[in-house]
């Protein structure tokens, strides 16, 4: 029983000792919608999207895990602000579209990124995100799976390449410690070697 306890404990410590999982990091155009107060990472990519006349919507260059990682975009989400030179039109809508093309550490190795901008894109009533940006915003660029790559010709190269990996929960202010059910496995394993050991002195002195 000993024994047992023992390789079990010896098990789980092996398990916390050993190397972190990876997390890759990708450098990519993320797609976000306005709420009238703050961003949320869209749901739908920008060529399946159709917005509203009045919507807000934002593209921010980044470099990220994942979506709960991607900044978000910089500048005022303002439609009356970013319309507002821009007239309604009957058949027509218009969208607000904040760019932000992220900053020097997101950007490829011999590239500078442009300053963030905000622009009114008037299209057809049943236009999706991705007209609209094309309205406003050329060149556009697409990989073969139809991955936004680059707005107003930015990056010039790449489209969504892995650049690191690094542990996982690193720098998210998880710590780098085990978790919390890795600490319940270690307690539990120690109390039934604690409980064996008992049971052996027990019974040497029955």
């Amino acid at each position: 029983m000993i024994r047992r306890a023992c390789a079990l404990l010896a098990a789980v410590l092996l398990v916390w000792t050993a190397a972190p999982a990876q997390a890759a990091t990708y450098r990519y155009w993320s797609f976000w919608d306005h709420d009238g107060s703050s961003w949320i990472y869209a749901t739908q990519g920008p060529s399946v999207a159709v917005p509203s006349d009045g919507d807000v919507q934002g593209f921010r260059f980044t470099l990220s895990e994942d979506s709960a990682q991607a900044a978000q975009p910089r500048g005022a989400a303002d439609f009356d602000v970013i319309c507002a030179r821009t007239p309604a039109r009957a058949g027509e809508k218009r969208v607000a579209l904040v760019i932000d093309f992220g900053t020097k550490a997101d950007s490829p190795s011999g590239e500078t990124p442009p300053r963030p901008r905000t622009v009114c894109a008037r299209v057809g009533e049943d236009a999706t995100t991705a007209e609209a940006l094309a309205r406003v915003a050329k060149p556009l660029r697409y990989d073969t799976s139809a991955l936004l790559c680059a707005i107003d010709g930015y990056p010039a190269r790449g489209c969504g390449e892995q650049i690191a990996k690094t542990p996982a929960g690193e720098g998210k202010g998880k710590g780098n410690g085990p978790s919390l059910g890795l600490w319940a496995g270690v307690a539990g394993v120690a109390a039934l070697g604690a409980a064996a050991v008992w049971q052996a002195r027990r019974r040497r002195h029955a």
